[in-house]
């Protein structure tokens, strides 16, 4: 392993990295971790939150005790109260007997909640009691329940907005924020790139083996791949990374993983490359339509090159820059249907 990269397990997840920026976010985890502070985790869908939070349990006191984690998006309302604090026999339709809520399963450990921002006004209310230390009933009991839990969120909203709003409220805000930890985009941090996608193929290598029961064969990227994956801006994160990996790894021929076998997006081919394209034809052609955003542009983008190429589809894809396949699937989500010839009409 290069000694720039570092590699840890938490909680039987491990954590890849080689930036400043994750390390100085490890550095702060480990000097919060101690304590028993309410910490918030902020960053964008895939970018590492939950990892950051098991590291926070990986090195606090209540490493011997539970780690509990549910994502508050993913539990409807009604049922979310009853999942986070119990309920009794009979408390509802279906409660046929007493369930333990994710506070009780965690005590003397840690919760992580992720999405909180998602989390109802009215559960938000008692969780605020709860982390100001009041005991609380379950769902139709009668005797209140106390606990000893770690609480950590996360969230990928800017909950500042939302209290502006009136969806969250700013006294929860406070409490869940003791102390902030952000994490930064992959895009930010573009030395974790390269030990990520190493990372991912090699676990992608070994599953490939034992299914196909091949010989062991060490994947590895060219070196054109791996340019393209730093040149790339990474809107997924993490959580994109990994997906490119093992499609790539998936469609390979051989052992060498080469900007063939990423997608299109990726090459020379593709839309992310091709901006200048649509740049030079939007300044030139004064296009119209199509909405806003890069959406917009890429639609309007098509459409002039058609028209340019009196709608011959494989001219105007080379005159875009990428494949006709590609400009096939885009005329499709634009409602264009498939035609026996080469040419599209575009007075409809």
């Amino acid at each position: 392993m290069p000694p720039s990269q570092q590699k840890y397990d938490f909680l039987g997840v491990p954590a890849v990295f080689g930036s400043d920026a994750m390390r100085r976010v490890l550095e702060m985890v480990q000097k919060v971790a101690a304590s028993n502070a309410a910490i918030l985790i902020t960053g964008e869908s895939g970018s590492g939150k939950e990892i950051v939070a098991r590291a926070i349990h990986h090195f606090s006191t209540r490493k011997a005790h539970s780690w509990i984690d549910l994502n508050c998006a993913a539990i409807p309302d009604n049922l979310l109260e009853s999942e986070l604090f119990g309920h009794e026999k009979g408390a509802f339709s279906g409660a046929d007997a007493s369930k333990q809520g994710l506070f009780e399963l965690a005590n003397q450990g840690t919760l992580f909640l992720d999405e909180i921002g998602d989390l109802d006004p009215r559960l938000q209310v008692k969780l605020l009691r709860v982390l100001d230390g009041a005991a609380y009933y379950r769902l139709g009991g009668v005797k209140k329940v106390a606990v000893d839990v770690r609480l950590v969120t996360a969230t990928n909203q800017d909950l500042g907005g939302a209290i502006e709003k009136g969806r969250f409220r700013s006294d929860l805000y406070h409490r869940l924020s003791q102390i902030r930890i952000a994490v930064p985009p992959l895009r930010e941090r573009r030395d974790d790139i390269i030990p990520l996608a190493n990372h991912y193929l090699a676990l992608e290598s070994k599953s490939r083996q034992s299914v196909a029961g091949r010989p062991p064969q060490e994947l590895f990227f060219s070196d054109g791949a791996l340019r393209r994956l730093l040149e790339h801006n990474w809107p997924g994160n993490v959580r994109e990374l990994r997906n490119v990996v093992v499609r790539a790894a998936i469609l390979s021929n051989g052992p060498e993983i080469t900007e063939d076998d990423l997608p299109e997006d990726f090459r020379g081919n593709g839309f992310s490359a091709s901006l200048s394209s649509l740049a030079s034809i939007s300044v030139a052609g004064s296009l119209t339509g199509g909405g806003n955003g890069l959406n917009g542009l890429e639609r309007s983008a098509i459409f002039r090159a058609l028209d340019l190429e009196s709608g011959h589809r494989q001219k105007a894809a080379d005159r875009l820059g990428i494949s006709k396949r590609t400009l096939q699937r885009r005329l499709k989500e634009y409602g264009v249907a498939a035609e026996s010839n080469e040419t599209v009409s575009l007075t409809s």
